[in-house]
């Protein structure tokens, strides 16, 4: 029952619609008897600032999503590591009158890569890496960490994927400029980390079919069905998993941090594939 007490945490972002968090989220909650609600709320970049402050200080915090991560990172009195390093933000909470934020996308990431590909899934592999936005910054600094041997960066903007390529990946980051760099190049692994595939028209992020070889794709967009983008690359013959061990792994770190105490991850799990 909701009353006085209940901590209120909201994911913000636009689009928000499709979100499956408040279903995991408000799950975790019942199952170990935490007072709060979570919501899904529609905002622009400029009323991002306002919900942060105001959901934080009235004992509360929340999620941010596209197109908003970089903007929440801005917003916060007290960074935590990985947001220092991504630039991105996607969990917030107070913490000693202080607005805090870390990015459990990249624990998030880095587990949901394991869970898909075994425990040293990075170490040593050659990865294209598909946008520059917030979550492709948390599964660069995930992959290079975990010792991967080269990412190339496809993006739309270059310069954009080159200073990200320069803040998170270092020697072991590349920015692919056009077609003729990755078409029959061979890659360990693929990431979608594009919003490509939120919408039914959208095109495909990249035609599998003109690589020389991609031994796996992770698309961190996730649907009812799939993605397109999983679809494509298994018609292929190539094994491929959407987003959503992603979100529940981001979602129980962020749980974590609002709560003090161990997601109850099996219940996340089974609240996204009833909802799914």
């Amino acid at each position: 029952m909701i009353s006085a007490q209940t901590r209120l945490f909201a994911l913000l972002g636009d689009p928000v619609g499709h979100s499956l968090s408040p279903l995991i989220q408000n799950a975790a909650a019942r199952a170990v008897d935490a007072d709060g609600v979570y919501v899904a709320l529609r905002c622009g970049a400029e009323d991002v600032a306002g919900f942060m402050r105001g959901l934080s200080r009235a004992g509360g915090g929340g999620n941010v999503t596209v197109p908003h991560k970089e903007r929440a990172a801005s917003v916060l009195d007290a960074p935590r590591e990985a947001v220092r390093r991504t630039g991105a933000c996607n969990t917030f909470w107070l913490e000693g009158g202080q607005v805090v934020g870390d990015n459990t996308d990249v624990e998030g990431f880095r587990q949901a890569l394991q869970h898909f590909l075994g425990a040293s899934a990075a170490e040593g592999q050659r990865v294209l890496l598909l946008g520059a936005g917030g979550a492709a910054r948390a599964a660069l600094l995930a992959l290079v960490d975990d010792g991967v041997n080269q990412v190339c960066i496809v993006n739309r903007s270059g310069e954009r994927a080159r200073s990200m390529a320069r803040r998170i990946g270092g020697a072991r980051a590349r920015v692919l400029d056009g077609p003729g760099e990755w078409h029959d190049q061979s890659f360990d692994l693929v990431v979608n980390a594009t919003s490509l595939g939120l919408k039914p028209d959208d095109e495909l992020p990249l035609d599998l079919a003109r690589l020389g070889r991609a031994g796996a794709v992770m698309d961190l967009v996730y649907g009812q069905d799939g993605t397109p983008f999983v679809r494509h690359a298994e018609s292929l013959g190539i094994r491929a998993t959407d987003g959503k061990e992603m979100l529940v792994r981001q979602a129980a770190a962020s749980f974590e941090l609002w709560w003090k105490e161990p997601a109850p991850l099996e219940v996340m799990r089974g609240a996204l594939e009833a909802g799914s």
